[in-house]
């Protein structure tokens, strides 16, 4: 057993996680925040479902801990713990062949019920190993009733009844709402609480709701998607609930895996490069793009890049309305990702009506988008809402300057070029408006062709901004001491 822990603890529960499994954003902060706090002395532990996908790749590299009998309001189930350390952080996994084998992470009829066992289990498991965190931090909605559940579930136990919970929001629009069958059926849970309407939402019941309402602190992964999810256009009806709690919000701006993502160590570029040496290594880096890609190898031509999920909340539609008329420009474009039909299509055809200007790659390749962030110009991503986004720090730290809609974390991350002062990191429009982020796209360029003086002071600007979680770590420890009265004595 681990032993009772000691001061300045915290468990992050989380249904993804870097280095194991990834399907988003999500997966990125799990693998980074974790490891930057364990860095600052603090009991730092993470709780993951075991899938498939990390049995496939690390299950010998899993120490198992233990097996216990789960019981849920009618679920029954074992639930068997494991553990690994990886950079200071030790990873349990809470196995169950059934509910995680499968091929996918999410979306399955029966999610409410597979993370109710997940919530329940890794609750339980605290029990078993004997390690009371200060804080448990949970993520998003499959961890969104953990909260409630420690506070329901185990009234008896003082240990529990001192854990502070910290909730994050990572992206509003997933919400995990489910029948208000489940309060009896996987929960066990009273209906007093869908009755008095602290876990209501519509006629049924929703995780994300139960986490804003019983967590202790709220937080959200920019100050401005903090401000935005207040209001009835971002709040994906629960604005309502988190203007009650908006005292206890916070934005925090995510950072990046500097070690991941280094264009002076990165293994996949041509050339390593860091701000003293840019114009070299991105030269270098876009004449191997283009030749990798098929695409006219031209030192001086402005590429365009993109990686990123194609979705209308990516805003692909503002871009694939007005593919003819950024190809009438001189540029060329690379398109890495997949996601709605529509837009994959539009790719497509951008790709056959401008053989040698503009490349559509289906699907992820994670070395090619090393190589995409290092050779390209600008790096074009208008969400319509972006709570955070990753795409446009790791563009930044390459070099690569992006074009924003401002919107969350774009807002707060990438600063609008002003030609008269100099001062900027990259380009921005505010409109949801494909002619907006034409026009934006159109002065880029006119910068990145007229204005070489102000175009390399930008990548200057770009590349000396910290984007590593160092910053954000302050942040979170200040939220940590201020909810746990700790000191550093």
């Amino acid at each position: 057993m681990e032993g009772v822990c000691m001061a300045r603890s915290i468990l992050f529960a989380a249904g993804e996680g870097l280095p194991f499994v990834k399907t988003g954003g999500l997966a990125d902060v799990i693998g980074s925040l974790p490891k930057s706090l364990a860095k600052r002395g603090h009991d730092v532990r993470v709780v993951l479902p075991l899938y498939k996908k990390i049995i496939d790749k690390y299950y010998n590299q899993l120490e198992r801990i233990g097996t216990i009998q789960v019981h849920s309001g009618w679920i029954d189930q074992p639930a068997t713990f494991y553990k690994t350390e990886v950079d200071g952080v030790v990873y349990y996994f809470i196995e169950h062949q059934h509910y995680f084998e499968r091929d996918a992470l999410y979306g399955y009829n029966d999610d409410g019920e597979r993370f109710a066992f997940f919530q329940r289990a890794l609750l339980d498991m605290i029990y078993f190993i004997d390690w009371w965190p200060n804080i448990i931090h949970e993520n998003d909605w499959q961890t969104g009733m953990v909260p409630l559940m420690a506070k329901a579930c185990y009234q008896g136990d003082v240990r529990y009844q001192a854990i502070k919970h910290v909730y994050t929001i990572h992206n509003l629009a997933f919400q995990g709402n489910f029948g208000v069958e489940m309060l009896q059926s996987c929960l066990g849970l009273d209906y007093y609480y869908f009755d008095n309407g602290s876990i209501k939402f519509d006629n049924g019941i929703s995780f994300m709701k139960t986490g804003i309402v019983f967590a202790d602190k709220i937080t959200t992964v920019s100050p401005t998607y903090a401000n935005e999810i207040l209001t009835d256009y971002y709040g994906e009806r629960m604005n309502a609930i988190l203007r009650y709690r908006r005292d206890d919000l916070w934005g925090i701006v995510n950072g990046i895996d500097t070690v991941a993502w280094d264009p002076k160590k990165d293994k996949h570029l041509v050339k390593n490069f860091d701000v003293k040496n840019v114009a070299a290594g991105k030269a270098a880096n876009k004449a191997a793009l283009q030749a990798e890609l098929g695409l006219k190898v031209d030192k001086d031509v402005c590429v365009i890049g993109i990686v990123s999920r194609l979705t209308n909340q990516k805003g692909v539609y503002l871009i694939t309305s007005r593919l003819r008329e950024i190809m009438d420009l001189d540029v060329q474009f690379v398109v890495l990702g997949t996601g709605e039909t529509a837009a994959e299509d539009a790719f497509k055809w951008m790709e056959s009506e401008y053989k040698g200007r503009a490349v559509y790659y289906s699907g992820y390749n994670e070395e090619l988008a090393h190589r995409i962030y290092a050779g390209v110009d600008l790096f074009l991503m208008p969400s319509l809402y972006e709570p955070c986004g990753i795409g446009q720090l790791i563009a930044m730290h390459y070099g690569s300057l992006p074009l924003v809609r401002e919107t969350g974390g774009l807002k707060d991350t990438v600063q609008p070029f002003n030609e008269y002062t100099g001062e900027g990191n990259g380009f921005s429009f505010y409109a949801e408006n494909a002619d907006d982020m034409l026009h934006t796209l159109q002065y880029a360029l006119k910068q990145y062709y007229t204005n070489k003086a102000g175009w390399k002071g930008l990548v200057k600007a770009a590349m000396t901004r910290d984007v590593s979680w160092e910053a954000s770590s302050n942040v979170y420890e200040e939220l940590y001491y201020q909810l746990c009265n700790w000191s550093d004595n």
